[in-house]
């Protein structure tokens, strides 16, 4: 996983709240296991028309807003269904760092394994940063995750936040779940080794 320590990138606003995993990546792209190719469907059915093609009124078809990095959205993202597709679809699309008042709790989880910085802070603050998103003539914000503080456009004055120690390592780190559990392989096999010799019958062909 590409470690997350400091992001510099255009900021999309999508002011809607509720907005659920089925709308992030409808489930009719979920036949897949891989965490590539699902960015081109990524908001599918509000991105395009019935006959594929795209609306330019929403905000990632907009041309300042296609390379979005940054998503500044509503209370309440990611619900719906647990599935891990959502920030898959996020991070093929681009994003890296979702800002929101409130996440569903699996989907928060679910960005910190992806890669995905998931920022919460208070609704007047997330409607300063939309009205930034939407009207600054150079909508890039920096989120420096190392000093967990937001730099803006406008040059107004940074905002600060804080976020779960333990994905916060993760994301700086770049350690996903498999990650994690390889920086102890060295005592995952110094375990085992003591288990063989103290309980030979749990390894029978080794015994």
């Amino acid at each position: 996983m590409v470690p997350f320590t400091k992001l510099t990138g255009v900021a999309a606003p999508l002011p809607m709240i509720n907005v659920d995993t089925d709308m992030i990546i409808p489930k009719q792209f979920l036949k897949t296991i891989k965490r590539t190719g699902l960015g081109k469907n990524l908001f599918d059915e509000m991105r395009y028309t019935q006959d594929g093609q795209e609306i330019p009124e929403f905000v990632l078809n907009q041309p300042r807003y296609r390379q979005a990095q940054i998503l500044v959205a509503g209370e309440n993202f990611g619900c719906g269904s647990s599935r891990e597709h959502a920030p898959w679809a996020l991070a093929d699309f681009g994003i890296r760092c979702v800002i929101a008042p409130s996440f569903a709790d699996i989907f928060h989880n679910n960005c910190f394994k992806n890669g995905i910085l998931p920022i919460r802070l208070p609704q007047e603050t997330i409607d300063a940063l939309m009205a930034e998103a939407e009207n600054a003539p150079d909508p890039t914000f920096t989120v420096d995750l190392e000093q967990n503080l937001i730099l803006r456009p406008t040059g107004n004055e940074p905002i600060s936040f804080s976020i779960d120690p333990h994905g916060r390592d993760c994301l700086l780190e770049g350690l996903d779940d498999i990650g994690l559990t390889m920086q102890k392989a060295e005592k995952i096999r110094s375990f085992e080794g003591r288990q063989r010799e103290q309980a030979p019958w749990l390894y029978p062909s080794a015994a």
